[in-house]
């Protein structure tokens, strides 16, 4: 009788740990089948991040580096083309504003990628190249609009970008030039929108209509480190103040 309590006693004991075994792996499981997951968010971004002195360097940093070239090399001719083709005073204060703060943004861009050992384009791309020559093609009242309208259009989509950076990156050089192209887009879209040309029902109806744009090619450092010159040096001047806006002309007057 003793022996058969003892064995019944090893018998039990031996369920007890068998079901705390069971217990401790179905907890387990979970944390590891997690965490060898691949293609999560975290996984992403981890994968296409590289190190640098100054923080890790995402996909997206550096995809918002080449947009902040790519916007000073169509937005600084055009700019100069608004203070020659404008007919109204609000239209060329809006180009001086887009060449004084893509002059900044230019020099600062050129500076951070070097610090950052990435490459710059020295182009702009095929889209921007097709908003310059819908510029060159217009003249007069038309100029204004189509100016107004391409330009606001395009900041109010890099403001988007901006603010995702900003409130994401890890990189202590992203995270400053991020700062100055909020300040920058956020005065040219105010000083576009002063002119009296700006379609904004439009804008809302292109912005609920878009699909997310593709990603620009940013490839990761290491990479060329010579910066590439500016594409229009100009002087910076002061600050200017917001023109008064300009009246919308009258359409029964040119019929």
């Amino acid at each position: 009788m003793r022996s058969i309590s003892r064995t019944g006693l090893i018998s039990g004991t031996g369920l007890v740990i068998a079901g705390l075994t069971a217990t401790l792996v179905a907890l387990v499981f979970p944390i590891w089948s997690y965490a060898d997951r691949s293609g999560t968010g975290l996984d992403t971004l981890n994968a296409q991040s590289v190190s640098t002195r100054f923080g890790p360097l995402s996909a997206l940093d550096r995809e918002f580096v080449t947009k902040v070239r790519l916007a000073g090399l169509w937005e600084l001719p055009a700019g100069q083309q608004a203070q020659e083709r404008g007919t109204t005073q609000a239209v060329r204060t809006a180009g001086e504003h887009l060449i004084e703060g893509h002059t900044f943004l230019d020099a600062r861009v050129r500076d951070v990628a070097a610090r950052l050992n990435l490459e710059l384009p020295n182009q702009p791309n095929p889209q921007q190249r097709q908003w310059l020559a819908t510029l060159d093609a217009s003249h007069g009242t038309e100029y204004d609009r189509q100016f107004a309208n391409i330009l606001r259009k395009a900041h109010g989509k890099v403001f988007s970008v901006v603010a995702q950076v900003r409130a994401n990156t890890r990189n202590s050089l992203v995270r400053d030039l991020a700062d100055d192209a909020n300040t920058t887009v956020l005065d040219h879209i105010k000083v576009l929108e002063a002119t009296g040309y700006v379609d904004f029902d439009a804008l809302a109806e292109d912005a609920a209509t878009a699909s997310p744009p593709p990603l620009t090619n940013s490839p990761a450092p290491p990479h060329p480190t010579q910066s590439p010159d500016s594409p229009a040096p100009v002087t910076p001047s002061a600050g200017y103040s917001l023109p008064p806006a300009a009246s919308r002309p009258d359409p029964s007057a040119t019929s």
